[in-house]
């Protein structure tokens, strides 16, 4: 492990001087394309299964904690959507598959939909083989055109069959019943498949979906969000331990009874922000530390050094599950590389006081987190209010890792913009999306010099390839390469950022 003090140095370095603001004009100097990273880099775009798919009720499929939770809760997404369509992927998946070959990428990530293969969750009330073939016909096609697939296991749509029977990742059972689907999709699909991801941002799941309520399955405490019930101090940690269990149970298996004859790799997908301290007092340079622990050390300290970071455990206490010996060697042992997605940066700062009564992991950190100083922001603002633009951040991420965690493989499985949907702009406007084109090659910029400094970092994957549905923003948003044209009937066109893609990744003839 990496001394606290060595860490403080390299932090501060790293925070002293930087103003996140400003983006350099030197990024965008030639030549800066695909020849600016090593030759086995790859290049790639992502999406999830609930998100473009739709065919909710096609094909054998049986219904995820999200399709519930869109038609009992619709008043939870901004625009009383759902995801039954989507942007119907199930049905136009080769056109769909075809847009990214023709972005010039290597890869595509995308996630398999649990009920589409397992309807209720458990294995001993049947498979779908429709919906094998249909993850098949997928896989068939993305390697057809040359592309390398990148399939996630878990995208946060838990079959609502576990959460009736025994509130899905609350309870310890369904590691098991994860390890069955995935031992599923190991034999169905690892002859191709070559890279696993077990999770998708457990961050994110444990605490939209456990904290505040604003994902499936919608539980918290009463006085932190518009929930029937929950716990918002505890339930977060209950289920990101199961979480981590279910990640490494799955890498076990692939490790001892695939991984040799399949040759393929696994490892998980976390998120965090980059922090930077808002004030320069003693504890205020700390801030940025727990930030992270509380963030990324949460799912990352666990699979490094088979425990949660000592800030969690001294704050949380009983609160937080404790790992036994051979669990947390099993942790210890299950990645072949790191999936990081980067969005954006956030200033940290100690808070004054802080509720000792109504507990949640949400200020369980002991810190105010926030997005300018005086009023001046700490990057671009974008279409969301959280998200602004901080290229610098994904450098200090990597470097980091290098640092704190030993340096494992990196792929950046998500990095990318939202703009807000708005229908009465014109097409062939809403198509110029220069800001987009900005914000992935100042990312790619600070990404090849952090390569060039150590990080160990393998691949980018944009997100997303296409607009989609966004969770509970619904299809408010377009975070896509591609635009989806709603009113006429979800026809597909490239923006002007899969043409810069495109020629970004044009690989030079010989």
């Amino acid at each position: 492990m990496v001394a606290r003090s060595l860490l403080f140095v390299f932090l501060l370095a790293h925070y002293l001087g930087h103003s996140y603001a400003a983006t350099p004009s030197h990024y965008s100097r030639p030549p800066f394309n695909r020849s600016s990273f090593p030759d086995d880099f790859l290049f790639g775009a992502a999406t999830a299964a609930y998100q473009i798919e739709g065919g909710a009720y096609e094909g054998g499929k049986g219904p995820s904690i999200w399709d519930n939770f869109t038609h009992t809760h619709p008043e939870k997404i901004w625009d009383h959507s759902n995801g039954d369509v989507a942007i119907d992927f199930y049905h136009r998946y080769k056109e769909d598959i075809r847009l990214v070959k023709n972005m010039g990428m290597d890869a595509f990530r995308f996630s398999l939909a649990w009920t589409r293969i397992v309807p209720t969750g458990k294995i001993s009330e049947g498979v779908n083989q429709e919906g094998i073939k249909f993850y098949n016909n997928v896989i068939n096609e993305v390697i057809a055109l040359g592309l390398k697939p990148f399939v996630t296991l878990f995208h946060w749509d838990t079959p609502q069959g576990l959460e009736d029977e025994y509130k899905g990742w609350l309870h310890p059972h369904i590691v098991e019943d994860y390890k069955d689907y995935v031992d599923i999709c190991f034999k169905e699909f690892g002859d191709r498949v070559k890279h696993w991801i077990t999770l998708n941002e457990p961050i994110s799941f444990s605490m939209y979906a456990y904290t505040t309520g604003t994902y499936a399955p919608g539980r918290c405490s009463v006085y932190a969000g518009n929930c029937t019930n929950g716990n918002s101090g505890k339930e977060p940690y209950i289920v990101a331990h199961h979480l981590l269990l279910a990640h490494a149970t799955a890498a076990k298996l692939y490790k001892e009874n695939y991984q040799k004859s399949q040759k393929g790799q696994i490892g998980v997908t976390y998120a965090t922000h980059w922090f930077l301290p808002k004030i320069k007092t003693p504890e205020g340079l700390k801030a940025p530390y727990r930030a992270l622990d509380f963030m990324l050390g949460w799912f990352l300290h666990p699979i490094t050094y088979g425990n949660y970071p000592p800030s969690m455990r001294t704050i949380i206490g009983n609160r937080l599950p404790t790992f036994t010996a051979a669990q947390s060697k099993m942790l210890i042992e299950s990645i072949d590389f790191l999936g990081m997605n980067y969005y954006t940066s956030n200033y940290a700062s100690p808070a004054l006081t802080f509720n000792r009564v109504n507990l949640s992991y949400m200020s369980d950190n002991h810190l105010i987190l926030s997005t300018d100083i005086d009023g001046v922001p700490i990057g671009q603002p974008t279409g969301l209010n959280w998200l602004f633009i901080c290229p610098k951040g994904i450098r200090s991420l990597v470097l980091y890792i290098k640092e704190k965690y030993k340096n494992p493989p990196i792929f950046i499985t998500e990095n990318g913009l939202a703009e807000s949907r708005n229908d009465s702009i014109p097409r062939e406007v809403a198509l110029k999306d220069v800001i987009r084109i900005k914000y992935h090659e100042s990312h790619l910029w600070y990404l090849q010099k952090a390569i060039k400094e150590g990080a160990n970092v393998k691949g980018y994957f944009a997100w997303s390839f296409i607009d989609d549905y966004e969770w509970d923003a619904g299809f408010t948003l377009r975070f896509g390469l591609n635009y989806v044209d709603y009113k006429e009937g979800m026809k597909r066109f490239p923006k002007l950022s899969a043409l810069w893609f495109k020629k970004f990744l044009r690989k030079p003839s010989k």
